[in-house]
């Protein structure tokens, strides 16, 4: 690999991991809209600012982007404590119009201006090694690498602090405020750290990726484990695979590396969400597969019981009946009988079905508890 690509793909795995540490808690806390909001609305703040200091390098323009995303925070929280709104409609009222109101001030007063509306959006990793912080006759790597390392250790030290209290409001915030922790204290906290991470991964990787890896992302770790801890540490995992893999993929096929890494950020949440041991769908399928079938074995159980030692015992105690009575199929009454021969509950004798001492027990127990 060229110096280049290093840098690139370095940049990519810090972002990332700068963006899922703050993500985690907006998934926890049902706020994950919120990153969406903000990565949008910062625009408006660059744009201003870009306006006063007339110089599309100024650090006033973070400044001018995290006082944005602050000040969207706090319209919204606003709209929500007037109740006039729900959360997710107020979220939506506010940041299209930052977004757009950003978007017409480019497009009329900044068109000769490096603010291009496909980069806010899609983000240029390639481009990012160009921008190299310099001192002296010193070159020390892209300053976007510089930035986003700052934000990461900001969030790590953020994290670390303010662990238990931000466990706390996160899962019981009424015990927070018994306590003496004030939630509305650590949210704006929490969303100060969202709207810097968001300003320093917006040059680099645009609003989409940064929204993909503030949610998409900390909700596929979400779907993996319930403790906050290996929550944190499975976010972390999959933020850089996605950089790594979302990277790979775009040299491959030549295309957009931040489009890239949001696609597969997206795929590896599907991923999750179908394969998680704890909460996948395919977990909950067997599950609800396997409950079906020990209820319907009970079922069978409770019919073989009542009719155990009738004269007609041998006649309707048969799989053909259970079709019948039961309205199951000749293959799921089949599934069942074998089910119930293999837990040692029933014996077949021909087309005959006889309970065991242990299926008369379970059966008993059924009717008791139907």
């Amino acid at each position: 690999m060229t110096i280049e690509q290093i840098q690139i793909l370095s940049i990519a795995i810090v972002v990332s991991t700068s963006c899922v540490i703050p993500g985690i808690f907006l998934v926890l806390r049902k706020v994950a809209l919120m990153s969406d909001a903000i990565s949008h609305s910062i625009l408006l703040g660059i744009v201003l600012m870009f306006f006063w200091v007339k110089n599309i390098h100024s650090p006033l323009l973070m400044i001018g982007a995290v006082l944005s995303g602050l000040f969207t925070v706090f319209l919204t929280e606003i709209i929500i404590q007037s109740k006039k709104l729900k959360e997710d409609a107020a979220i939506g009222f506010i940041f299209p119009i930052f977004f757009s109101l950003a978007i017409i001030l480019i497009s009329l007063y900044a068109k000769n201006i490096h603010i291009d509306i496909n980069t806010v959006l899609l983000g240029e990793l390639a481009f990012a090694p160009f921008n190299q912080l310099i001192i002296g006759n010193y070159t020390l790597g892209p300053i976007s690498l510089w930035v986003m390392s700052a934000i990461l250790l900001i969030n790590v030290i953020f994290v670390t602090l303010l662990y238990k209290e931000l466990k706390l409001v996160t899962f019981d915030p009424n015990l927070a405020i018994v306590l003496g922790i004030s939630p509305p204290l650590l949210h704006y906290m929490l969303m100060s750290i969202v709207s810097i991470t968001a300003v320093g991964a917006f040059d680099a990787v645009g609003s989409i990726l940064v929204v993909a890896l503030m949610i998409t992302t900390p909700s596929a770790a979400y779907l993996l484990t319930q403790k906050l801890h290996q929550m944190l540490i499975a976010s972390i995992l999959l933020g850089i695979l996605t950089a790594i893999s979302g990277y790979l993929v775009a040299v491959v096929l030549n295309t957009t590396i931040a489009g890239s890494m949001a696609t597969l950020s997206g795929i590896i949440f599907l991923i999750a969400l179908i394969a998680s041991p704890s909460q996948g769908l395919l977990t909950k399928y067997m599950i609800q597969k396997k409950q079906k079938r020990s209820f319907s074995c009970k079922m069978l159980l409770v019919h073989l019981l009542e009719h155990e030692g009738t004269p007609k015992e041998r006649n309707v105690n048969t799989i053909d009946n259970m079709i019948n009575h039961m309205g199951w199929s000749p293959k799921f009454s089949k599934i069942i009988m074998t089910h119930g021969i293999v837990k040692g509950y029933i014996i077949r004798e021909k087309k005959a079905l006889f309970l065991t001492p242990l299926g008369r027990e379970k059966g008993k127990d059924a009717l008791i508890n139907l």
